[in-house]
This record gives C-alpha cells, structure tokens and sequence, in this order.
C-alpha cells in the first residue's frame, strides 16, 4: 500500500510543477507582489534591520500558498474519492473518517482564507481604520476564535483529550486539552508565519517535518493523514524548486498560516503533541526569539536581541542567507530524527 501514498506525491508534484509557472505569471499580472514600502512590527515601528536584508525581495509574487492549498485539497479529495470508488477499506484510529477529514481540511481552508485575507490588506494597503482593516490584534483574535473551535472538533468529534508524555506516561486533560490545544495551534500557525522571512526555510523545514509524520502516520495505519501528508509534501517540493534562493515566488500568509496551523493538527491527530514541538523545532525557536523580543519592546521597553526572529539574528551576525537556510535545514533534520525516536517511545 506504499505505493499508493509515493503516487499520490509523484501526482501532486507533477500538477504543481506544471501549473506554478503560469500560476507566476498569474501573480504577476494582478501585482499580487511584495510591496515596496517601509515595513513595520506589531507596535507599528519601522524594523530597518529587517527592510535592509529584504530590500531585494519587494516585487517578488506573493501567493505561492494559494496554489498549494488548491492543489492539495484537490489531490488529497482524488485520492480519498478513489479509495471509495475502488471499495478499499480506509483505515484510521477514529470511530469517524470524515470527522478526522473535515478537521484536516476545516484547518487548512480556514487559515487559508485568513492568510489570503491578510496578504491582500499588506499589498493593497488597505486601510486599517477598524475590523477590516486586520491590525495584528484582529488577526490574532480570529486565530484564536478559529484555534478554539478546531480544539472542539479535536475533543468532541474524534475524543481526543490525553497526550502521552515519555518516561512520565499519559495524561488526560479533560477539558483543559480545549486550550491546550488551541494554544499549540495558535503558536504554529504563527511560527511557520514568522519562519517564512528567507528564500526556502518554512516551506524546506515544514517538507522534512512532515516527512516525520508522514512515518508516523503509517506506522499506525491512519491513511487519511498518510494520504494528505503525501499530497502536502509533493506539492512542497515543486514549490521549493520555485522559492530556493533567489525564490520566484513566496509562499505568503495564505500558506504560512494554514500550513503551520494544519501542521500542528496532524501532530495532535496522530497523537504526538509531545515529538510535535521537536520535529517542528526551528518554528519553536523562530517563534520564542520573536515572542521574548515583544515581550521586552512591550514591558521592558528595550530590545533582548539585537534583531528577531532568529534568522534574522544570524543573518545581522554576518550569515549569508543561503547559509542560513541551508544550516537551519540540517538543525531540521537532527530535530526530526530526534522527535522520531521520541514518538515511538511507550
């Protein structure tokens, strides 16, 4: 049965490779590019550090998550419709296979849509004078309204609410798992977001990381995760090709968002929030540099890092942003091999 999960990769790599180009162009056409313009953080103060690193990334299309995200929803529904058209059983961990299907995608069109939201306001500049307009704090807001009601779903429809921590054993949470869950959501959704500032590095770390629960997800024969996995990744790698250094085009909020957000999903799914923070563990260290640099611009009112997040630290030490993406792929790696074997621990 491997076959049908490395077909289901070959298949989407195949319809993205032939259809990011024109998708490019696409993109180009509608001027759906990264805007020329002084960039500013969460306290609306200009970040120069950040603009002189990127200055020769404005006018790169943004949207490349807009066509994964159609791309696989589209191959991963081709391949579950096949299994039923062809009587094969599909096995899965849960008394309902289309509550664990609709979770998957619920997350995935949800913060799509978000993302897709958000990279149209910073494009178009669209005013920021209310709801609409999508300040941080709005985003943050439907991020956690979207987390919470997922977390649901995860409790009440597949009756998840323990995680299994190794050597302390399994904990049921009850009803804390709500926002347990919801929180790790959350933090992803944005660690992918914040990861996604160099040519290559979310999309690169996110393939490998997947590939991780990819052997988890066939170890224990949930072939709805095995299938989306397979059509997620093949869709990854052709888009990789397109974002390496110098990126043709970036992935954006449409992908960062729900890719991260989904990512996280998965890993509770399987029942690996434990390996989750360790196979996904350059988003955690992306994502904590820039929460404890807020933390001090906020409260201590003065910066705990010269720069943030941590790519961008090492790119301001001196680093070459190939040889930033190329080291943080390999630290990727060493984490992946590393929340494997915590996984598969009893």
């Amino acid at each position: 049965m491997t076959s049908i999960y490395l077909f289901a990769v070959i298949a989407s790599f195949i319809l993205n490779f032939f259809l990011i180009v024109p998708f490019i162009d696409f993109l180009y056409k509608k001027k759906l590019c990264r805007a020329h313009q002084e960039t500013k953080d969460v306290f609306n103060k200009p970040t120069p550090i950040f603009d002189s690193f990127n200055k020769e990334k404005k006018g790169t299309p943004v949207g490349g998550g807009i066509l994964l995200s159609l791309t696989t929803i589209f191959v991963f529904v081709s391949f579950i419709l096949m299994y039923w058209l062809l009587r094969q059983k599909i096995l899965t961990n849960y008394p309902s296979i289309a509550s664990e299907i609709k979770i998957v995608l619920f997350t995935f069109i949800s913060f799509s849509i978000l993302g897709l939201f958000d990279d149209l306001n910073k494009i178009f500049f669209w005013k920021e004078n209310g709801f609409f307009g999508l300040r941080f704090r709005h985003k943050a807001i439907i991020e956690v309204v979207l987390s919470l009601i997922i977390s649901y779903f995860l409790y009440n429809d597949l009756k998840i609410q323990i995680i299994n921590i190794p050597f302390f054993g399994v904990f049921n949470l009850g009803y804390f798992y709500l926002l347990f869950s919801a929180f790790v959501i959350f933090a992803f959704a944005n660690a992918v977001n914040i990861a996604d500032g160099l040519d290559g590095l979310a999309s690169g770390i996110l393939t490998f990381s997947l590939i991780g629960f990819w052997v988890v997800s066939r170890s224990i024969l949930d072939v709805p995760i095995s299938l989306f996995i397979a059509a997620w990744v093949g869709g990854l790698l052709a888009f990789l090709y397109f974002n390496i250094y110098p990126a043709r085009v970036f992935l954006g909020d449409t992908g960062s968002l729900a890719f991260g957000a989904t990512f996280a999903v998965i890993g509770l799914i399987l029942g690996k929030a434990f390996a989750l923070p360790i196979m996904g563990g350059v988003f955690i260290i992306e994502i904590l540099s820039s929460t404890v640099q807020l933390f001090g611009k906020r409260f201590l009112k003065k910066k705990i890092f010269p720069v943030a997040p941590f790519h961008l630290w090492l790119q301001h030490r001196g680093w070459e942003e190939p040889k930033v993406v190329m080291r943080l792929w390999l630290i990727s790696i060493i984490f992946v091999i590393f929340g494997l074997m915590i996984a598969f621990m009893k």
